[in-house]
């Protein structure tokens, strides 16, 4: 008697007809570039050392922009602290117009200031405050504000009065409402990159100011303290030498390398990974 053939294991592609063992395991399809791209542009970056120096350079052109728009206009398109005190001096006095402020000047900085951090910040809310893609377009757009006032500069001047000069001081506060609101989802509040008083506070009530190591909060405070002084210095220097126009140019251009920066943040990783790649900076 013939002996019985078992039936083979092996079966065959539908697709080719090869034949592949039960075990054997598909291979996913590449990522395409595009999503690979979209990916990397929708990743929340997270605080780091990097993301410090961004909010530094930040900084250092706040400084620059204040060092011109105080002179030229007699307000400050990033500190509302000075602007706030002027206004209700002129509410009050309002012969103060004109010999130690310009009320239209200033209620531009202020109100246009708010309105930018307003906007910012209800839309950070709704798309992701750390979403790559949404700092690279904030920060494209505020230097592209900056580069609209030093242009209105440009061709216009510097009159204390008139259309030109409201419109440069509300791209400038506008701008700078924006990158305030910014700077602090990154969660590291002791670089506001515009507002000193409660920075040099806290660094003065620092328990720990003069500890050597490990003190990143007095660090980020100091650095951020100096970058704002160096960016004024740079700022009067520029305004000295060449003009308002090329102070704020220079201030836009150092907002645009922020913008192409921002695309090589690291991005935040879920605790999972975390647990396995060890804690970051």
């Amino acid at each position: 008697m013939e002996p019985s053939k078992e039936a083979s294991p092996t079966t065959y592609s539908h697709k080719a007809g090869t034949p592949h063992g039960p075990s054997e395991r598909q291979r996913p399809e590449p990522t395409s570039v595009v999503s690979r791209i979209q990916s990397h542009m929708n990743d929340s970056v997270r605080p780091s050392t990097y993301a410090e120096l961004e909010l530094l350079l930040l900084t250092f052109c706040t400084g620059i922009q204040d060092a011109v728009s105080f002179p030229d206009y007699h307000c400050f398109a990033s500190n509302q602290t000075g602007n706030t005190v002027f206004l209700m001096l002129a509410i009050v006095l309002p012969s103060f117009d004109g010999p130690m402020f310009i009320t239209a000047n200033i209620g531009a900085a202020l109100g246009f200031f708010l309105a930018a951090g307003w906007l910012t910040g209800q839309l950070s809310h709704l798309v992701g405050a750390r979403r790559r893609w949404w700092l690279v377009f904030c920060n494209f757009f505020q230097a592209c504000l900056v580069f609209a006032a030093a242009a209105i500069q440009l061709v216009y001047g510097t009159e204390l009065r008139g259309i030109p000069a409201v419109t440069s001081i509300a791209l400038l506060a506008f701008a700078s409402g924006s990158q305030v609101v910014q700077s602090r989802s990154l969660a590291m509040t002791e670089i506001s990159t515009a507002m000193a008083t409660a920075a040099w506070v806290d660094l003065m009530m620092d328990p720990h100011m003069f500890r050597v190591k490990n003190n990143r909060a007095r660090d980020r405070r100091v650095s951020f303290l100096l970058a704002l002084a160096v960016g004024c210095l740079a700022g009067a220097g520029i305004y000295k030498t060449a003009g308002s126009a090329a102070a704020i140019f220079v201030s836009a251009s150092g907002k645009m390398l922020v913008t192409v920066m921002y695309l090589f943040n690291g991005a935040e990783r879920s605790k999972e990974e975390d647990a396995e790649g060890g804690s970051l900076n």
